[in-house]
């Protein structure tokens, strides 16, 4: 009797064991999953916390390196409890040679896999493969090289010698879309930033009379108004419609994203005016003929500014409307899987009224004493070891302009550092471009670039495919691993050969890399302006082919 009643105990002891295992398996279990779940989100992504802003940068398919999404430009105070998204951070790697074909049709954005590594040689062409890498991985960028060479097919430095058939309507837009968004400059940009002031005079802004009568204090988000101003005098202006190729719809679509950077509102309210928009283009019987195809949009700000992510409450969802994908857009910096995005220059300082203007200022670029090797305008990221190096160098070689001063938005500072350097560094930002790359061009100094995203993708209309003409190229992944002194490489290239390459810039770039004022009139030249308006009633020509 006592055995079996101690078996019975132990049996029931046994029992009891076996349910108190699964009972804990069934409780490890969620909390396993869940941390695999983390441990995959966390190996796919990196979170950076500076200040009050937060870096989330996640792995791509799409992109070698992290797509970083930051809020670079977001105000110097606490982030608005319901605005605290941050704006795109692109970080895209570099594209492969440029490859033959016919004109294609090609996608409004690509899902491929990019594992591309930059050439460290500066010698050759950024993006060249090792064999290895000679496969799928670079059918995305092959994209991006037909783009470039479907853009640079409809581009056109020479006016037209007849309006015949090349009709421009500009659409008299409701006030709302342009001419309401001006009036309130006043709460665009943080407090105590005069902003009005910059959108005066067709957008050139206030006239900078130190540097001379065709030079202007520019806003680098003034593109919107300069290039209205300029179309409405435009010789191949028409008021019937029906006797236009080409569809101008004046939107100020950077002003629009502008004003609600610092504001606590939400998404619908920021996307608001563009919807209206895209209602009130549908109601124009003109938008039908070729479904909006033979229409062109000029936007002040990045694309990303107008691809909020999900999730996200940076600038809108415009060029990710649907009705947005068959016209064309002209931007500061494109996106460079979509097909119809089109990169122009930044508006400068410079603004030249007649041909004279422009040679007056060549004879100066070129005559300029160039006391330094070196000139460098900048604050932080990559800039900040590049900062470092400059300042070691010393003035002789390198001259250094902190811009966390503000004087970097002064023109005399800026175009005076550019003018008395031979090469001028152009490291990344809050994205690949920057305005400063055009501001040293124009002051005949060699822009050092060090990702090809920041020109050599961007501007086909304006700048040549062969980029050694006018530019260096240094691997960023050299100078984040200190493996390259920027200085001492720059200081090897021959005299000779830098008297060339400024010569080039000078003499065959800059006049088509400044926008005349709004009363401008060339004879020799084309300007940005010109160029950018030819190269669009080209392919207004060519629909039916495309």
């Amino acid at each position: 009797m006592g055995v079996s009643v101690c078996r019975k105990k132990k049996q029931r002891k046994s029992e009891a064991n076996e349910l108190g295992f699964f009972e804990k398996l069934m409780v490890k279990v969620p909390t396993a999953i869940f941390m695999l779940a983390f441990i995959y989100i966390w190996s796919s992504s990196t979170t950076i916390l500076s200040g009050d802003i937060v870096h989330l940068c996640v792995s791509s398919r799409k992109l070698n390196n992290l797509y970083c999404l930051s809020a670079g430009a977001q105000p110097n105070f606490p982030l608005l409890k319901n605005d605290s998204s941050p704006r795109p951070d692109i970080n895209i790697p570099v594209p492969t040679g440029n490859s033959a074909g016919s004109d294609i049709n090609i996608p409004a954005s690509t899902d491929k896999d990019i594992s591309i590594p930059v050439s460290t040689d500066n010698s050759a062409r950024p993006g060249e493969l090792n064999s290895k890498n000679i496969t799928n991985k670079v059918l995305a960028y092959t994209e991006v090289e037909e783009q470039l060479k479907l853009h640079r097919s409809w581009s056109r430095s020479s006016n037209p010698t007849t309006c015949q058939g090349r009709g421009i309507y500009v659409y008299d837009l409701p006030s709302k879309f342009n001419k309401d968004l001006i009036g309130q400059c006043n709460s665009m940009l943080t407090p105590g930033v005069d902003f009005c002031g910059y959108l005066t005079n067709g957008g050139i802004g206030k006239g900078v009379e130190s540097l001379g009568s065709a030079w202007y204090n520019t806003h680098q988000y003034a593109l919107e108004l300069i290039f209205h101003a300029r179309v409405l005098n435009h010789p191949c202006r028409v008021y019937d419609p029906t006797n236009a190729k080409l569809f101008y719809v004046p939107y100020y679509g950077g002003l629009d994203v502008l004003r609600w950077h610092f504001k606590n509102v939400t998404n619908a309210v920021k996307d608001s005016l563009a919807l209206d928009l895209v209602r009130w283009l549908e109601s124009q019987p003109s938008w039908y003929r070729n479904m909006g195809k033979d229409h062109v949009f000029v936007l002040g700000k990045i694309t990303w500014d107008f691809r909020r992510p999900k999730k996200y409450t940076w600038g809108t969802k415009l060029l990710d409307l649907d009705e947005m994908q068959n016209p064309m857009k002209l931007l500061i910096e494109r996106h460079p899987w979509h097909a119809n995005d089109v990169g122009i220059p930044h508006p400068t300082y410079f603004h030249p009224r007649t041909d004279d203007d422009i040679v007056s200022w060549q004879l100066k670029a070129i005559r300029s004493t160039r006391h330094a090797v070196v000139g460098f305008a900048a604050a932080a990221s990559i800039r900040s070891m590049l900062i470092e190096q400059c300042v070691s160098a010393g003035d002789a070689q390198c001259r250094f302009l902190n811009c966390t001063s503000g004087r970097c938005d002064r023109p005399n500072a800026v175009i005076g550092l550019f003018t008395a350097a031979e090469f001028c560094l152009q490291p990344t930002g809050d994205s690949p471009t920057r305005k400063s790359v055009f501001d040293s061009l124009i002051s005949g100094c060699i822009p050092v670039l060090f990702d090809p995203m920041t020109a050599y993708y961007q501007y086909p209309w304006h700048l040549p495919e062969d980029w050694g003409k006018y530019s260096v190229f240094i691997d960023k992944e050299e100078v984040r691993n200190k493996s390259v002194n920027v200085v001492e490489r720059l200081m090897k290239i021959p005299a000779k050969e830098r008297e060339n390459m400024r010569r080039y810039i000078v003499y065959e770039l800059l006049p088509g890399l400044v926008y005349g004022d709004f009363d401008s009139k060339f004879v020799k030249f084309q300007d940005a302006f010109s160029i950018s308006v030819n190269s669009l009633l080209e392919r207004a020509t060519r629909l039916n082919d495309l």
